[in-house]
This record gives C-alpha cells, sequence and structure tokens, in this order.
C-alpha cells in the first residue's frame, strides 16, 4: 500500500464535499474547487473523512493511489486555509505597484510590465519589492509565482532579478581582470 494513499482526510467543519464518480468538489470558506480524478481511483467520504482506494496493485493504479490522496488533500487544504508564495524583487529601479488587475513590474526592461492576476488569485506587493501571491488552488498560485519569475529570473553575476523567497541563486566570479 501506498503510505500516502491510505492515510485519510480529515474533513474540517464548514467544508463540504460532494463526490460524483471521478469529479470531486470541494467548497469551503476560501472558496469552490473541483477535479476529475482518474476513472480508476475509488473516492468515498465516510463521515468526517474522505478514502481514496485503488482496484489492484498494478503499477499505474499504485502511481495514481497517492497522486489522488494529496490532489484532494490540497483542494481541501486550499479551501479552508489557502496557499501563499513570496516573491523578493532585487536590483536597483526593480519594483512592483499594486493595480486593481494584479500587478505592475518595473525589471529593468525599456517598458513596464503588466500582469493580470487570473481568476481565483489574489496579488500583493507587501512592498516594492516583497510579492505575495494567494488563492485556494496550489496548482495556479505555483504557476502564477513561476511566470512572474520567469519575467526576470536571478541571474548569477549580481543576483539580480525575481526569486521565491529564501531560494538560494548560486553566484559566479566574474572576468578575471588583468593580462
Amino acid at each position: 500500500m501506498s503510505r500516502i494513499g491510505r492515510r485519510p482526510i480529515a474533513v474540517p467543519a464548514g467544508v463540504q464535499v460532494v463526490i460524483d464518480g471521478a469529479t470531486v468538489r470541494v467548497k469551503g470558506p476560501r472558496g469552490e474547487l473541483e477535479r476529475t480524478l482518474h476513472r480508476d481511483v475509488i473516492v468515498r467520504q465516510e463521515g468526517n473523512e474522505i478514502l481514496v482506494e485503488r482496484p489492484s496493485d498494478a503499477k499505474q493504479h499504485r502511481e495514481l493511489h497517492g497522486l489522488s490522496r494529496t490532489l484532494v488533500a490540497n483542494m481541501v487544504e486550499g479551501v479552508t486555509s489557502g496557499f501563499k508564495k513570496t516573491l523578493e524583487i532585487i536590483g536597483v529601479g526593480y519594483r512592483a505597484e499594486n493595480k486593481p488587475f494584479g500587478l505592475t513590474l518595473n525589471l529593468g526592461y525599456s517598458h513596464v510590465i503588466d500582469y493580470k492576476a487570473p481568476e481565483g488569485i489574489a496579488l500583493r506587493a507587501v512592498s516594492p519589492t516583497v510579492l505575495e501571491v494567494e488563492g485556494a488552488n496550489k496548482e495556479m498560485v505555483g504557476q502564477v509565482a513561476a511566470e512572474i519569475r520567469g519575467l526576470r529570473p536571478p541571474e548569477p553575476y549580481k543576483g539580480k532579478g525575481v526569486r521565491y523567497q529564501g531560494e538560494a541563486v548560486r553566484r559566479k566570479a566574474g572576468k578575471a581582470g588583468g593580462k
């Protein structure tokens, strides 16, 4: 048995789970999420717990077991507490500014970049050099953070660019001077 797959998922108070075949809908205080899992995975609810089971010990079923359980657990966690990623902007003149549609970023290009927040994601510039991406869907939060980081990834010589908070950027030595 998969160690992750066999663990039950606790459903906190205030969260509704509707299982319709392979489709799982989770509704909570921070929103509503829906996902269609693989047709071979069996998802059932017993009281305040959700159980994910597999039909056999075939390799594909073993692979899907833990994955499906984690996806459902992330949905439950997302609608209760949500997910957050923090990004840092490093560089002279690099900054972010809150706008009604999302963010305006100055990242050293000849133009500013307007980044529109997708539905269900909240973008916030805590300070001109610190950004927060929040939402109920873990995949979307990670994807938006990766897209913003991809606008100006940190470079290895001066370390300028957008990075995740706490990310270590490997630094390189510059040119060796002299003859």
